[in-house]
């Protein structure tokens, strides 16, 4: 591989060892990259090494996980050493020698960077998915050759985008904007401005409806607040009650919400002057990730549905605007924040019995109660999918889309939908209707 050049400014700190913040997926592609650069590190963790302020003048540079927000007390002892504190995207994107499309949105971010890639290899195109999608970017550029024509198409979380300062993106594809990550920044606006932070990084932002809809308090394009925010002039979308393509029937994306995603997409293949019925020809054959919305099973004329990757409020809502009936629901896990009353009085329509899991069960059965909507608690989510079947009826839909977070429970979002999946298959084809089993 051909050797990756190093920024001025990075040369000096690069010389000593740098001090890896967080030992997680972000942390060991930071030091894969450097090791590739020649360069020391020192990892530091919340469940290892303490970064302590003696330990802060050590390093002259100090690259940080997602994890670690602006406020942390580790980024303050970075800059009162005298150091250069920078998170692991905006390290990373430095020696990235290619071309970097970037996807953010509260929802849809990660199948629409899997899409992407896909029609980009069909279309010839080198391509790879980096970022939040679980590929670092810092591991990409550690494995890249160096070709400037490779292409990253990088999901970038608010986490992330709220500490660019270096990143640089030949355009910007935001899905949607909607409540999301209030644990983390606090406020709606808060949450808008972060992810602003990648916007202003792009040459070009190709924008969805709800972006737009969001309020005027967030949508002015223009200057404002201490930090100056700044976006090109977008490419409005319009996906909100587009018309279905007959181009889409059978496909991934012939169902909202996933062809919002499509039709962003489209807007930027089109504006890069690719060839649209490749685009077409890609969706054909493009398979969508696991744990997003998808019917796994049906059971004495039930229909159980796996959406475990909708980890919030617009994801719930969206998976409940597929079904023209009311469903069995089951929802509840860690919460990040959020009017919770609100979200429960805007889907109490769609929702015939709520199975309510995890840490919030208890604040959303009094939500549930506020709005008229049946509900249960279950200590386990053995215990949803268990009052559901008992419950449901043929013709009925049993949906796990949780709306919160997993931590509290599970593993991550997978190992709850991969566990959902084992125990709607347990129920199995044979069982007599009505004799639901042990789970």
């Amino acid at each position: 591989m051909m050797p990756l050049p190093v920024p001025d400014f990075l040369k000096v700190p690069l010389a000593r060892p740098v001090a890896v913040l967080g030992d997680g997926v972000s942390g060991r592609g930071v030091q894969t990259l450097l090791a590739r650069l020649g360069a020391g590190s020192a990892v530091y963790d919340a469940r290892g090494r303490e970064f302590t302020p003696a330990a802060a003048g050590r390093h002259a540079l100090a690259v940080f996980s997602p994890g670690f927000p602006p406020g942390h007390p580790w980024l303050a002892r970075v800059l009162k050493a005298g150091g250069i504190g920078m998170g692991e995207m905006d390290f990373a994107s430095l020696f990235w020698r290619g071309r970097i499309v970037a996807v953010t949105g509260t929802n849809g971010k990660t199948t629409l960077v899997e899409f992407l890639v896909h029609a980009l290899r069909l279309a010839g195109l080198p391509a790879r998915a980096a970022g939040n999608i679980g590929t670092p970017l810092s591991q990409a550029a550690a494995e890249s050759d160096g070709s400037a024509g490779e292409i990253a198409v990088c999901e970038v979380s608010s986490f992330q985008a709220e500490t660019l300062r270096h990143f640089h993106a030949e355009a910007l594809l935001w899905t949607n904007f909607a409540e999301d990550h209030l644990e983390r920044h606090g406020s709606m606006e808060a949450y808008f401005r972060a992810k602003c932070g990648v916007a202003a990084k792009a040459d070009r932002v190709f924008a969805g409806s709800s972006v737009r809809g969001s309020g005027p308090e967030f949508c002015k394009l223009q200057n404002s607040g201490p930090d100056p925010i700044w976006i090109p002039d977008p490419i409005w979308i319009d996906t909100m009650g587009q018309p279905a393509d007959p181009r889409l029937a059978g496909t991934a994306f012939e169902h909202y919400p996933q062809r919002e995603n499509f039709l962003l997409g489209a807007a930027w293949w089109r504006a890069a002057g690719l060839d649209e019925g490749l685009l077409f020809e890609a969706a054909r054959s493009f398979k969508a990730g696991r744990h997003r919305l998808a019917r796994i099973a049906e059971h004495d004329g039930v229909a159980y549905w796996n959406d475990s990757k909708a980890t919030n409020f617009h994801a719930v809502e969206a998976a409940l605007g597929r079904f023209g009936l009311p469903v069995h629901l089951i929802a509840g896990g860690k919460s990040k924040g959020g009017d919770l009353a609100g979200f429960v009085g805007r889907i109490a329509p769609k929702v015939r019995h709520a199975y309510l899991i995890g840490e919030t069960s208890g604040a959303l059965a009094s939500a549930c109660a506020a709005a008229g909507v049946a509900h249960t608690v279950s200590e386990t989510l053995a215990e949803a999918v268990r009052g559901a079947a008992a419950a449901a009826g043929e013709g009925d839909h049993v949906l796990l889309s949780p709306g919160f977070a997993s931590f509290d429970q599970f593993r991550g979002y997978a190992d709850r939908g991969e566990q959902f999946e084992r125990l709607v298959d347990s129920l199995g084809a044979a069982v007599a209707k009505g004799a639901i089993p042990s789970l």
